[in-house]
């Protein structure tokens, strides 16, 4: 009796391993664009926010129901930005999702920054991050997103 339970039970385990595997195979990880940055219009507050527009392409044969997202933008290492937001939308298969994030400074993060822009002044280009992790929920892995680059000062 008990040999005819777990034998069903270790059957159903094996397939939904191989399942995952399967899934998993085929995933490709989606990519993710910062469309627009702004001031946010309705600031309350001494703390500015700020409007980050934020595109997602899926480039997947199945939608993306994202659960949330958080984020940070660095400046020469210093982080500026950050934020959380739960309110994804579902990006459809083969499509992409145009959303807005908010996201507050860091106060600490940002004045070391600008010290170290007084302190050094003649700077040509500053590097910047963008780092995000985004949950797709539990079959999937969380989505870790990082774009970097460098900023012109100069013409």
């Amino acid at each position: 009796m008990t040999r005819a339970i777990w034998l069903p039970l270790g059957l159903l385990c094996v397939l939904f391993l191989s399942g995952c595997a399967a899934l998993s195979s085929h995933y490709e990880k989606p990519q993710v664009n910062i469309t627009s940055f702004t001031l946010a219009p309705n600031t309350v507050g001494m703390a500015p926010r700020f409007d980050i527009g934020i595109q997602i392409i899926n480039p997947n044969r199945s939608a993306l129901p994202f659960r949330g997202m958080t984020y940070a933008v660095e400046i020469e290492g210093y982080r500026i930005l950050s934020g959380a937001t739960p309110d994804i939308p579902t990006v459809p298969a083969y499509g992409q999702a145009d959303f807005v994030i908010q996201a507050s400074p860091d106060l600490f993060g940002s004045a070391r920054l600008l010290g170290d822009l007084f302190s050094n002044n003649q700077r040509s280009t500053l590097d910047y991050g963008f780092s995000a992790r985004l949950d797709a929920g539990r079959l999937l892995p969380m989505i870790n997103i990082e774009e970097s680059g460098q900023l012109r000062l100069t013409p």
